[in-house]
């Protein structure tokens, strides 16, 4: 590497156990991005699947950095953010492909208007069909809001009509984290992600902390990348069920009223407990138990290897 230039963006991506699919996002990666103005980091959450011998003897530009436990997608960035020189930070998830170089039309947006904090990209589905990645701010209304979206996008006669409004730049309330463009400052100044969030609700939380700081989020949807969507959960399903209602209950718990908090949990209660007397299923006994157990102050989920 030039280390003439100055970086302009770090690719920080964080992988556990993803060796099946890094070979894609890597190349893609290779293909596209110009290393000599950005660099690349790979987090690696303690992974025994081979990934760190194929980064290692396959990508010698890529600066790999090793946990010693996998303490999270949240924990990894802030990992990598650490070995950082970019003025911009892009967080990459490692089931994604980039089908273009990306990044020029991101920092020209970003350079545009020194309020934007944080920018998400359109997402695509590997058939090419849009994947929704924005959300509205999340709580009781914005999650109801965000499932009918997302529920009327599964009917075929609605499609075109939802795609119109992913067309356009926008300001938007929380941008998916699998394709994160955000201000090395600003990640500075709002202390990387809360690593209480072992997975899930993370760039949500991130996303409201920058606002509450007067920063703007933007979708835009001029660029775009491959989202395989889910790879790393479906191998451990039953655990990131379980993780997903830890980490609602921790958000509800930092940005949302007590009486948000208290109607969530009730909710969530009867959900469970009727699944578990129905199916005798020990994950919703699970839940169930979470909703007397968690803490604001203790919610640090388990390490899982």
């Amino acid at each position: 590497m030039n280390q003439q230039q100055p970086i302009s963006v770090s690719v920080i991506l964080v992988n556990y156990n993803g060796a099946e699919i890094l070979p894609d996002c890597l190349k893609s990666i290779q293909k596209f991005i110009d290393v000599p103005t950005y660099e690349i980091i790979l987090v690696d959450n303690a992974s025994s699947d081979g990934s760190v011998e194929l980064v290692a003897e396959n990508y010698p530009q890529i600066r790999l950095v090793k946990q010693k436990e996998n303490r999270g997608f949240g924990a990894g960035n802030n990992a990598g953010a650490k070995f950082a020189s970019g003025e911009f930070l892009f967080l990459l998830n490692t089931d994604t492909v980039l089908t273009s170089n990306i990044l020029p039309h991101l920092i020209k947006l970003m350079e545009a208007d020194p309020q934007v904090g944080i920018i998400g990209p359109k997402l695509l589905n590997s058939d090419g069909s849009l994947q929704i990645s924005i959300s509205p701010a999340l709580g009781i209304q914005g999650e109801y809001q965000a499932r009918q979206i997302h529920q009327a996008y599964q009917n075929i006669s609605q499609q075109n009509l939802i795609e119109q409004k992913f067309q356009e730049i926008q300001e938007v309330d929380i941008v998916v984290g699998a394709a994160f463009f955000i201000r090395s400052s600003l990640f500075d100044e709002l202390g990387g992600f809360d690593e209480n969030f072992f997975m899930y609700f993370e760039e949500s939380d991130l996303c409201q902390r920058a606002h509450n700081q007067g920063y703007k989020i933007i979708y835009t949807p001029h660029v775009s990348l491959i989202h395989l969507k889910g790879y790393s959960i479906q191998k451990a399903a039953n655990t990131m069920a379980i993780e997903y209602r830890r980490s609602q209950i921790y958000y509800y718990q930092k940005h949302r009223p007590c009486w948000e908090q208290l109607l969530l949990r009730i909710y969530l209660f009867y959900k469970f407990f009727w699944e578990f007397i129905t199916t005798a299923n020990p994950n919703s006994l699970k839940v169930i138990i979470l909703l007397f157990t968690t803490k604001k102050s203790a919610i640090k989920a388990p390490v899982s290897n």
